[in-house]
């Protein structure tokens, strides 16, 4: 069993419970955990009630948090033709076709974004073994395989952010730091629960959205009333 420390034992004593705060008063008390020396991530999760293994009740997509995530995006391109000026100028860390796919599967996987023009990939596809696993494979779902790859590279770099249902049915993604003021964490972790209660699958019956919690790096879940 972990040992908890005596910082993390006192905001523990802190939080009430089971018992769900307002998310403005969520908020709050988990920016007062902000008691480490390094920049926590605030996260949040959402339990569902979908059956996660049926194909068609899978919760899958992206979206833009309106204040960003905090941090900077890297992000790689595959594209060739005008696009590759396209992407540079939308801020792509890397472009480029063939080069680029050979120095990936050499080791450098030094980016958190790959997107890819639907005519790479030819090029991409070879990657799947390397990218797929760390979850970097561009996908037409996730809208990393577009032929408007310089939208694509602005959305990432201004904090859009992917998810996907864990095999427990439940949601989870980065919604910012925890030095960004109470409104811009509301507002970011508004945005995406709501974008995750508009993609409730047909399939789901009952209730879809059972709990929301939100907490940082090293503190304890904090539950939401929605």
């Amino acid at each position: 069993m972990v040992k908890l420390s005596k910082a993390y034992k006192a905001m523990v004593q802190r939080v009430p419970g089971k018992a769900p705060l307002p998310l403005p008063e969520a908020v709050k008390l988990l920016k007062s955990f902000d008691n480490r020396k390094f920049e926590q991530t605030v996260e949040v999760a959402i339990r569902t009630g979908i059956d996660p293994r049926q194909a068609d009740q899978i919760i899958r997509g992206s979206v833009v948090l309106p204040h960003g995530l905090g941090k900077t995006v890297r992000v790689v391109v595959f594209a060739k033709g005008d696009r590759v000026d396209e992407a540079k100028a939308a801020g792509a860390d890397a472009v480029g076709g063939p080069e680029l796919a050979e120095k990936i599967k050499g080791g450098w996987l030094d980016f958190d974004v790959c997107i890819a023009a639907p005519d790479m990939m030819g090029v991409v596809g070879p990657l799947g073994k390397v990218l797929g696993p760390r979850g970097l494979m561009p996908s037409p779902r996730a809208g990393t395989v577009t032929p408007d790859v310089g939208k694509a590279v602005k959305e990432y770099k201004a904090g859009k952010v992917e998810f996907r249902n864990d095999s427990g049915g439940n949601v989870h993604a980065p919604v910012g730091k925890i030095r960004f003021d109470d409104q811009k964490l509301i507002e970011n972790i508004r945005t995406f629960i709501d974008f995750v209660a508009s993609l409730k699958p047909a399939a789901v019956k009952g209730q879809y959205i059972r709990g929301v919690t939100i907490a940082a790096t090293m503190s304890p879940g904090i539950r939401v009333s929605i």
